[in-house]
């Protein structure tokens, strides 16, 4: 099952239709970290959870799957 980070950072990347590659020079982390986070292998530790959340403006708790 897919958590709710995976799901919402690939839907976030999509809508913005940046490739993984992209998305990931962006937030100066690997592409392989971001298909890790995207394919529920790794999550990301808090403080780029929140550098994501910033790139993407939305909440902590939105990436997280604790409001919608």
């Amino acid at each position: 099952m897919m958590n709710k980070f995976a799901e919402r950072l690939k839907d976030l990347r999509e809508e913005k239709k940046l490739s993984q590659r992209t998305l990931a020079k962006e937030l100066k982390v690997s592409q392989a970290a971001i298909a890790r986070w995207e394919n529920n292998l790794q999550t990301p530790n808090i403080d780029v959870a929140i550098i994501v959340a910033k790139y993407f403006n939305v909440t902590t708790d939105y990436l997280l799957g604790l409001e919608d």
